[in-house]
């Protein structure tokens, strides 16, 4: 087994400057210890070069007096840690790009982006196809460094300041584009070009080629050191980030942490999941860190869905200027090193899993599904679109898998989700999935697009169906707008619920009446020949509950969600604002973590309002020998009836994590 298969890293980034090469080590390693760090991350080359490097292209920081990088791997290593040497190719020193200007990016006009004195790089030109590896290569050969990551990997358009050149027209990339593509990358203007599909599978290509390389340049002589960064291809630990942005568009998403894991945690068997948590509020403020509150939700979110901790800051921790955040990280970071054994390998007890969309253009479809799941307590795993397949295992364990906005499906994808309705798995589908697979969408919902996304506002659905969706009694009509389809059902197969209400005149007032309800509906449930039950949305409830947040839309996908599943494993009255996870552990017990985001206003991080007896039912748990805290180490009330268990949680202020300790004679009811 790999160090990182235990999945129990407590990862500490110092992102250097070139200015820290002189800085004080042995402080550094006491200030690790605070956290009780297991892994250290820090630079070791690429843009500069934190070691006596001997290769012509790797530029070292003028600063090093030192051997920076073998001092601090040692006298790590010397406390048991694992150190992490980061590189970032991206980007080069300008004296590499005077002597080698066919190495680096060039916008449309020929131009480079020179930021600062740091150029931009390309993807396809020899020093990132090669040089970068000769450094990898040299670090690896001097220095026992357990694990390599490089920042800001693949295609870059944006410089730091937000400005955008747009793809990148250099020779290298131009020839690349023809051989992948057979077509003229100066033809291409951006997202808009027809030839978009093509160079979104051209990045992909490129960017698979490279990291086959390096994965067999660094497996075939040091097997042992893992390999990270932010694309999953032939790495060992996926990269995620919670961070913030000053220019980052409303509204704040309070699910960063929950959400970077668990797309990967179910996605692969064979990768782990390192989710950081950016210090400071933006790039331009690198300096200030985000509410402490904050980013006790983010690390309490990575180890609860399934990650080990990770924390970042620029420089080193001396004369760091906001030490706000330190003693909450570190408080988490030391609970999670007396209880480690438990959050190494959680199970899932999942029972729907939420499809994470390829398209772009689906992300926001995707985003409100996952926070009306997350509010509505449903217990939920995610799944990438393209693996889909290769985890069609987990997802014929659950009773549901939702699809949003799911557009252009491979063959593959399409059969196994139709294997899964077959073998009596639920699929539901939102925001206009696979309108472009007619036979899908005939086969599995009875359904057939008619006509153009109604744009016009004023429109509704009707909900007067008080059976199908009781949580929205007494309210008949709910908005629908900007995506919904025209789509005509199999009346045979496929009942028809919530009719279309064509939008009326909304003003003046006296003039605001006449709406009719026309031939289209928002959902459709089909109960195909062959199996299983359909849900299809011709709408994006999704996209309407992330940007406005009426729980109307939410409660017309939970309704129906709710049948679909039949009766669940967990019963609770918690408030929305509390996040709940549930897993089984390595030891054969059951995990119940609650994290509460009461002090969440939408806007700003406080600390989060106390709550008290709080009432968790799970059903067919089998018999629980004790459950407690582990947090305070407290016992927890629990009352059994048949195979029903019911805890009563006296205080939970911002984190629990409970552990319920079956009867050893009894483990197997719960698997």
């Amino acid at each position: 087994m790999n160090w990182w298969s235990s999945n129990r890293l407590r990862l500490i980034q110092n992102n250097l400057r070139e200015i820290d090469a002189d800085m004080n080590v042995d402080l550094l390693m006491k200030e690790l210890q605070e956290f009780q760090a297991n892994v250290l991350m820090m630079n070791a080359g690429g843009i500069f070069a934190f070691y006596p490097s001997t290769l012509e292209h790797q530029y070292v920081t003028p600063y090093l007096q030192t051997d920076l990088l073998q001092e601090a791997l040692l006298k790590a290593h010397a406390l048991g840690m694992k150190f992490i040497a980061r590189f970032d190719f991206s980007k080069a020193h300008e004296s590499l790009f005077e002597a080698h200007p066919e190495w680096f990016y060039r916008d449309r006009n020929g131009q480079e982006v020179n930021y600062y004195g740091i150029v931009h790089t390309c993807l396809n030109g020899e020093y990132q196809q090669e040089k970068s590896i000769e450094s990898i290569t040299e670090v690896l050969e001097k220095y026992p460094v357990d694990g390599i990551f490089f920042n800001m990997f693949g295609y870059q358009h944006w410089d730091y300041s937000g400005n955008h050149y747009g793809p990148c027209y250099c020779e290298n990339c131009r020839r690349r584009f023809q051989e992948v593509c057979g077509a003229e990358l100066l033809d291409y203007t951006g997202p808009e070009h027809e030839l978009h599909t093509a160079y979104l599978h051209f990045q992909e290509v490129t960017s698979r080629e490279i990291l086959n390389k390096i994965h067999d340049e660094v497996k075939s002589r040091w097997p042992h050191v893992a390999i990270s960064t932010y694309h999953p291809h032939q790495v060992d630990i996926i990269r995620k980030e919670s961070n913030t942005s000053l220019t980052r568009s409303l509204p704040l998403w309070p699910y960063s942490a929950s959400e970077n894991v668990a797309s990967v945690v179910s996605s692969w068997d064979d990768k782990r999941v390192s989710n950081c948590s950016i210090n400071a509020i933006d790039l331009t403020y690198r300096f200030t860190g985000v509410s402490p509150y904050e980013t006790e939700v983010r690390l309490y979110q990575n180890i609860a869905s399934g990650s080990g901790l990770d924390f970042c800051i620029i420089g080193a921790f001396e004369g760091y200027p906001d030490r706000k955040n330190f003693a909450a990280a570190q408080e988490i970071f030391r609970y999670h090193a007396a209880h480690e054994h438990i959050y190494g390998s959680l199970a899932t007890m999942a029972e729907v899993i939420l499809i994470k969309p390829r398209a772009a253009e689906a992300g926001t479809e995707y985003l409100g599904l996952f926070k009306m799941l997350k509010e509505s307590h449903v217990l939920f795993d995610v799944i990438v679109e393209d693996q889909i397949t290769a985890m069609k295992h987990k997802l014929a364990a659950v009773k549901a898998v939702i699809l949003p906005g799911l557009q252009r499906p491979q063959p593959d994808t399409i059969e196994t989700l139709g294997d899964l309705l077959k073998q009596g798995v639920a699929l539901l589908a939102t925001g206009n999935a696979l309108r472009d697979d007619a036979e899908a969408l005939s086969d599995w919902f009875g359904a057939v697009h008619t006509g153009n996304t109604d744009m016009l506002p004023a429109a509704y659905l009707q909900v007067t169906d008080v059976d199908r969706f009781p949580s929205l009694k007494d309210r008949e009509w709910i908005t629908v707008s900007s995506g919904f389809a025209h789509v005509q059902f199999d009346s045979a197969k496929t009942e028809c619920c919530m009719p279309y209400i064509e939008p009326a005149s909304f003003g003046p007032p006296e003039r605001a009446y006449g709406h009719q309800v026309g031939e289209s509906y928002g959902l459709g449930i089909s109960h195909p020949a062959n199996g299983g039950t359909a849900a299809y949305y011709t709408w994006n409830p999704g996209v309407l509950y992330y940007r406005h947040g009426f729980e109307d839309h939410k409660h017309a996908v939970t309704d129906v969600l709710t049948r679909l599943i039949g009766e669940s494993l967990l019963k609770t009255e918690l408030p929305a604002s509390t996040e709940l996870f549930l897993n089984r552990t390595d030891q054969g017990h059951v995990l119940l973590q609650l994290l509460n985001l009461s002090g969440f206003n939408g806007t700003t991080y406080m600390e989060a309002i106390p709550l008290f007896n709080q009432i968790i039912e799970l059903n067919t748990m089998g018999t629980p020998a004790r459950a407690y805290s582990l947090c305070s180490s407290e016992s927890i009330p629990i009352e059994v009836v048949g195979s029903s268990v019911t805890l009563s949680i006296p205080r939970l202020k911002s984190y629990e994590a409970i552990v319920i300790e079956m009867d050893p004679d009894l483990k197997k009811e719960v698997t």
